[in-house]
């Protein structure tokens, strides 16, 4: 309505990224690592953000793909656009689907970061969902609507 909101504080961060990775043999590219936020270790799908005069989303992702897991190629698409906290924070999270990918390369992590690539069938990830075994909302979300969207189509979950 206009009126202004005392002491009410906007985080303003770059767009992320995110892929969900299938190799032909219809497996899902995972990596486990490490948070410090929660310190716990989970699963996740490969992310991160687009850097200073980065123009191209999908580039971005792309870009994380190859560097945390050596993986790339492949047809990609947009899965999903969402957003972590719209109360909060002005970024989007842009996830990519990206099928019939291939090791490319070695990973590049950084001195911060130990990951560990899992390749998972894509058969298994309700159960690891239902498990617990990812904790990252906007990681959770785009695996959920691939699940849907194969079920809608008759193929395997």
């Amino acid at each position: 309505n206009g009126s202004v909101i005392p002491q009410y504080c906007i985080s303003e961060f770059p767009p992320s990224v995110s892929v969900v990775a299938v190799p032909a043999d219809d497996r899902i590219v995972f990596l486990h690592q490490y948070r410090p936020g929660l310190g716990q270790v989970h699963f996740e799908i490969p992310a991160g953000t687009t850097d200073p005069g980065e123009t191209s989303i999908e580039g971005a992702a792309r870009r994380e793909l190859l560097e945390e897991t050596g993986y790339g190629g492949g047809r990609w698409s947009p899965l999903t656009t969402l957003s972590a906290n719209s109360a909060l924070q002005n970024n989007l999270s842009h996830t990519f689907l990206a099928e019939d990918v291939v090791p490319l390369a070695k990973p590049q992590t950084e001195a911060t970061e130990d990951l560990r690539v899992h390749l998972v069938p894509v058969g298994d990830v309700e159960a690891m969902i239902e498990g617990g075994d990812f904790i990252q909302a906007l990681h959770v979300a785009p695996l959920l609507k691939l699940l849907l969207m194969r079920c809608r189509r008759g193929g395997a979950r």
